[in-house]
């Protein structure tokens, strides 16, 4: 009997809630990753896919195990504030900023982020914002303050949604947007819009992993979050990162933070 139970115990599938930001998973490189994570370690992961300001708060909430983000200041203040072990950095890739062909207000000869948007604000163009705390929120907010412009009116609109709707909701209205290039990419085929401006060095846009502290929350699958973390710090993930994209889109949607 005992060892029936026993039996019955080795069967039951290991769960891993990760929250994760909505890029990561729109660009279709977490379906990849996690199919071998899965049969690696005959496991579940149960994926909740939000703005990185939303995983977070689930994170602060203990309602994860391990979170996937790309907003640095909210992720070190998540680990001065003890709810995460580590920020392990995985990879990274850009923000771009995509509008219309035509584009009407003439960003194309600009190079600067922070003048594309001076640009943007002041003829009055529409412009798309995620309006919803994610990480490509917060990126955008940044560059309104570095111009010290409090974007509003008729010609900004809020979308409160994910990347992919309001990249569709910037396509329908000839708008312009700041959005990451995996999901741009990974969709641009039903999309009306063009990357117009790209290269700069405040669009960088770096990726980590945090487990959920065991201190502050002591019911979390720390062990199997940090498996998650080797896989993809060490192990099979960072081949399946390293190369995603290319045979699809023809070119590498994510690229590999050096080892330290």
């Amino acid at each position: 009997m005992w060892q029936k139970i026993s039996q019955m115990k080795n069967l039951v599938m290991a769960v891993l809630m990760l929250a994760t930001t909505t890029s990561v998973q729109d660009s279709g490189l977490l379906d990849v990753l996690l199919l071998k994570f899965e049969k690696k370690y005959n496991c579940n992961v149960r994926v909740v896919a939000v703005g990185s300001g939303a995983a977070i708060r689930i994170a602060r909430e203990g309602n994860a195990d391990i979170i996937f983000v790309h907003d640095r200041k909210s992720e070190e203040k998540l680990i001065k504030d003890g709810f995460g072990i580590k920020r392990y950095e995985v990879m990274h890739n850009d923000f771009v900023i995509a509008g219309p062909e035509n584009d009407p207000a003439g960003i194309c000869r600009v190079k600067n982020a922070e003048k594309v948007f001076a640009r943007i604000s002041s003829t009055n163009s529409l412009f798309v914002s995620r309006g919803d705390d994610s990480g490509t929120h917060e990126k955008e907010k940044e560059i309104w303050s570095a111009i010290k412009v409090k974007p509003g009116g008729k010609w900004y609109l809020e979308s409160g949604q994910g990347m992919i709707e309001s990249l569709r909701i910037a396509s329908e209205k000839n708008a312009y947007i700041l959005t990451d290039r995996a999901t741009y990419i990974a969709h641009r085929k039903e999309l009306n819009l063009e990357i117009l401006i790209s290269g700069d060095k405040i669009l960088y846009n770096p990726y980590s992993l945090i487990p959920i502290s065991p201190k502050k929350y002591p019911d979390v699958n720390c062990d199997l979050a940090m498996k998650f973390v080797d896989y993809i710090t060490k192990g099979e993930g960072r081949n399946i990162i390293q190369e995603y994209g290319i045979k699809k889109h023809g070119q590498q949607l994510f690229f590999l933070e050096r080892k330290k």
